[in-house]
């Protein structure tokens, strides 16, 4: 076995199980570890509302104001560590083994120079970036804010290595590895969060563990009063950078289904303009996608700070329940990537529709239950002065986005399949104009033209979804998606089931 080649012996077998047999358990069995990994990924943030909600609403508000840019500044290098995921996926369909090592080092190397870009333009520009989106300098909100923003992006480094590892992994069709250190990751965020925080004087983890005289003694002995919003950013940069660690040892070690060796980090400009052109769009869709949650947090905070926190909160909430949509979403695009790297068009184009036939019925209950729940769901991430209006808002913006969701699923299991082809230049097209092009006109006419409020935001989210949706089946109906398949991992099959030479 040479450095940089994936483990050849079980390739074959590890190939055949998402092109050949049932559709059904090839994608449950991606999707269910991606779908904890996403979970332990939203809990990161989720934790982070937490233990700062004991705070107030002020750290709340401070940290719904940068949400939206660190998701803007990770999703660039996302977009780019897809691009492996593609790769892998089709060289492994197409049985290209020898190039599996060589596109991931690749991958990780641009993203590793992307990060340090990203880290360091975040640190100088934090404080404008929060003051463009409606946190008012010299406010208490616009300086957590601005702390927080900075601790996370130098962080950066870590966050997109992580990305870069699961990304290959899944195009490989391993998303098990990743979960599992995704569950230490952030196991240790959530160990850290409170003390980092709360510290232990007004800690109250030691009170529901029934350990006040513990705390007593901790805090007499070290008047540790925590870090507040600050210690809920260097407990998520120690939690990832830990991950991203572990995964890179993976990898040179040869631990998992793919090896790495330090000559895979070489620049090579073929590969690397091959990462750009298939990564590029995928970072313009998900860059858009936060320039348009940016948009929003900006229109939502005309209406005032209770409704920044409702949308904070609920938008935390939201991406919690549409963990198995992203997974879905994310197997879709890993076993149609395969099939089309080895040339199997309908088994390709059948595996979107198991997909959504899998989460249509989830997504109706879903709704259902968070539209009957709505205000008791918000409620639990607010504590203090100025809670009730959070939740008045939080509440209305569940009830009227909710419904959409079933919708919403059809779209990304077709985003997945376009993905998947390499197709990345529609998906961007559709998600930049009938997605979140249509989410921040429709916000901009009905909050700050018609008056509408906070529920005209809401209002905008719900209507982009069903535009998206609509969009997206009439593009991948027309097939022409299929036609992006990279030339040197495609192949053809005719009648017989025999493979032709690659085509573009």
């Amino acid at each position: 076995m040479q450095g940089g080649r994936a483990m050849s012996d079980d390739s074959t077998e590890h190939s055949r199980r998402f092109t050949e047999g049932p559709i059904v358990w090839p994608l449950l069995a991606l999707a269910g570890p991606l779908t904890l990994t996403q979970l332990l990924q939203v809990a990161y943030n989720l934790t982070d509302t937490f233990w700062v909600g004991r705070l107030g609403a002020d750290p709340v508000t401070a940290l719904s104001f940068a949400w939206p840019i660190v998701f803007l500044l990770v999703s660039l290098g996302a977009g780019m560590t897809n691009a492996g995921t593609i790769l892998v996926a089709q060289h492994s369909g197409a049985g290209n083994d020898d190039r599996l090592g060589h596109v991931t080092g690749q991958t990780m190397a641009f993203n590793a120079l992307l990060s340090v870009l990203v880290a360091a333009f975040g640190f100088v520009f934090a404080p404008y970036l929060l003051q463009a989106i409606g946190a008012t300098p010299g406010t208490a909100v616009h300086d957590q804010a601005t702390t927080y923003l900075r601790i996370v992006v130098l962080g950066m480094p870590f966050t997109f290595g992580f990305h870069v590892f699961m990304a290959v992994l899944r195009g490989w069709g391993d998303t098990k590895t990743p979960m599992y250190l995704m569950v230490g990751s952030v196991g240790l965020n959530l160990v850290l969060d409170p003390f980092f925080v709360l510290g232990f004087a007004d800690n109250p983890l030691f009170g529901w563990l029934g350990l006040q005289g513990l705390q007593a003694t901790l805090h007499g002995a070290t008047g540790f009063d925590g870090y507040g919003v600050a210690g809920a950013a260097f407990a998520t940069v120690l939690s990832r950078g830990l991950a991203a660690l572990v995964g890179a040892w993976l990898l040179f070690g040869g631990h998992v289904g793919l090896r790495l060796a330090i000559e895979d980090l070489l620049p090579s400009r073929a590969t690397i303009e091959q990462i750009v052109r298939i990564g590029t769009p995928g970072a313009i869709d998900q860059s858009t996608q936060s320039i348009a949650a940016i948009v929003m947090t900006a229109l939502v905070a005309t209406v005032g700070q209770d409704a920044v926190a409702a949308y904070g909160i609920g938008t935390r909430f939201v991406s919690l329940v549409w963990l198995p949509m992203a997974a879905m979403g994310m197997s879709v695009e890993t076993v149609v990537g395969q099939n089309l790297g080895g040339g199997h068009r309908d088994r390709a184009r059948r595996t979107v529709y198991v997909a959504i036939a899998i989460l249509a019925a989830t997504f109706v209950v879903a709704s259902a239950l968070t539209v009957t729940f709505a205000a008791q769901i918000v409620d639990v991430f607010i504590t203090g002065e100025g809670s009730a209006a959070v939740v008045d808002h939080g509440a209305t913006f569940l009830r009227i986005v909710a419904p959409t969701w079933a919708i919403m699923a059809v779209y990304h299991m077709m985003n997945g399949a376009f993905y998947g082809a390499g197709s990345t230049r529609l998906a961007m097209s559709i998600g930049v104009s009938s997605l979140w092009g249509v989410r921040a006109l429709a916000a901009i006419v009905l909050v700050l033209l018609l008056g509408f409020g906070a529920t005209g935001a809401w209002i905008a989210i719900a209507l982009s979804n069903v535009t998206a949706a609509l969009v997206g089946a009439y593009w991948f109906f027309d097939g022409r998606w299929m036609q992006d398949v990279l030339g040197e991992a495609a192949t053809e099959q005719d009648g017989s089931g025999e493979r032709s030479e690659p085509t573009d």
